[in-house]
């Protein structure tokens, strides 16, 4: 017999880490709502011609290389989607009476064929937010707002970088820089490699020592929105400033104390065009960040053709990171969706009927199967974290009492139905 494997890159999700991803998904998807964000769900399955084109995956792209590509009965050329960003932007083309801005949050599994490393995987799941349809700058901040507000429900004390594509190319035009797609890479890596990492990099890449130095004269971890208005002269680098000003003005006014401006932050991606911020934990197990994005105002009509303006900003939140430190500050603790276990002893039809009173009284519960004594049903609802457990003997029904235990206090108490669902239910 053939030893059974899974699918290479992809895992299986233990019922304790997938209790936990459940809670990630749902309490972002709350806050999104309370935004004003709405669900949109798009097929996994999409023609290839829209997952190849230019302006989603794109000629040179990896994505394009990593698409994994099937035909179904009809001969006709599919691909599995490789992100949340190319749906939206087929969807708004195909809907062209969408109302404006079209605010939507989408979930769901996307697949790349591409080199497994740790931490990499084929299958894996995103989650995006995108406001899409106007270039104000309240767009921008109220994501940067919203994504405060998310961690805040995770009580995480994340601090969330800001910066402006049109800022670093007006230091670049500045610095005499004309190929600024391979500069800004290399800038985007300065909280990593350092001031001399990046310097090598750049000299790597054939830029000139006057042009590196007039770079690092505008950033460093000190820089200053003020210093910088100061010394940008071109007319993209004080567009890209006014524009932060104009994002920070509003996160005052709704008191968001997280967003911080960092002149080095570029997220390397060439379709940002305006606001780039991301969210990270400054002491944490998780090195890497938690949430990322930005405004790119010409890749959704790039990508529709036809010289159509959509901009857009958007930001998508790394399910895994964000559980990953969960996990490392001791914060998964379900391992059963039960809040309380049932143990019969000789009483199975009244147990039976109270299971009923209880699930039906909106408590999630569980009954012991099998044959088991009593210490082993406890031993198996401590092992899965079950909060309260019942025991319902002979004495107990005859009496018209439960006897509820506390797993953790270990306290057991003689109680009524109407008592232990007011208890659970708490």
């Amino acid at each position: 017999m053939n030893q059974i494997q899974l699918a290479k890159g992809t895992r299986d999700i233990a019922p304790s880490d997938k209790l936990l991803k459940n809670q990630v998904v749902s309490t972002l998807q709350k806050i999104f709502e309370l935004y004003g964000f709405m669900p949109l769900e798009t097929p996994i399955l999409e023609r290839y011609e829209t997952l190849a084109a230019k302006f989603a995956a794109g000629e040179a792209s990896d994505a394009l290389k990593e698409i994994f590509r099937l035909n179904d009965q009809g001969d006709r050329d599919l691909g599995l989607r490789f992100d949340l960003t190319v749906p939206l932007a087929r969807y708004v083309a195909m809907n062209p009476t969408l109302k404006m801005p079209f605010k939507r949050y989408a979930v769901g599994e996307v697949f790349r064929d591409g080199p497994i490393k740790l931490g990499r995987y084929r299958e894996f799941w995103q989650m995006d937010i995108d406001t899409v349809g106007t270039g104000s700058m309240l767009a921008d901040a109220e994501i940067i707002a919203m994504t405060a507000a998310a961690f805040q429900k995770f009580n995480l004390n994340i601090k969330i970088k800001v910066n402006n594509r049109k800022v670093l190319n007006g230091i670049l035009e500045q610095a005499g820089i004309q190929e600024k797609e391979q500069a800004i890479i290399a800038i985007d890596k300065l909280d990593k490699i350092g001031v001399e990492g990046v310097t090598t990099e750049l000299k790597e890449r054939g830029y000139s020592k006057q042009q590196i130095e007039s770079v690092f004269s505008f950033i460093s971890a000190k820089t200053t929105l003020s210093q910088l208005q100061k010394k940008i002269t071109t007319a993209e680098g004080k567009e890209g400033l006014q524009e932060l000003e104009e994002v920070f003005s509003y996160l005052k006014s709704m008191k968001i104390s997280q967003a911080i401006f960092d002149v080095s932050l570029a997220r390397g991606l060439a379709y940002y065009t305006g606001t780039v911020f991301e969210a990270y934990l400054p002491k944490g197990a998780v090195a890497s960040s938690l949430a990322g994005g930005g405004r790119y105002d010409n890749l959704i009509g790039n990508y529709l053709g036809g010289g159509r303006i959509i901009p857009a900003v958007g930001i998508s939140f790394g399910i895994e990171p964000i559980m990953d430190t969960l996990k490392a500050l001791g914060q998964q603790e379900q391992k059963s969706t039960a809040k309380v276990l049932v143990i019969p002893i000789n009483t199975i039809p009244e147990s039976l009927a109270l299971l009923q009173e209880l699930r039906t009284a909106g408590i999630p519960t569980d009954i012991a199967i099998g044959k088991k004594g009593v210490s082993k049903n406890l031993e198996y609802a401590s092992s899965l974290g079950i909060p309260y457990v019942i025991i319902l003997g002979e004495q107990e029904v005859k009496k018209k009492k439960i006897l509820l235990r506390d797993m953790k206090s270990g306290m057991e108490t003689l109680l009524s139905l109407k008592t232990v669902i007011q208890r659970l239910a708490d």
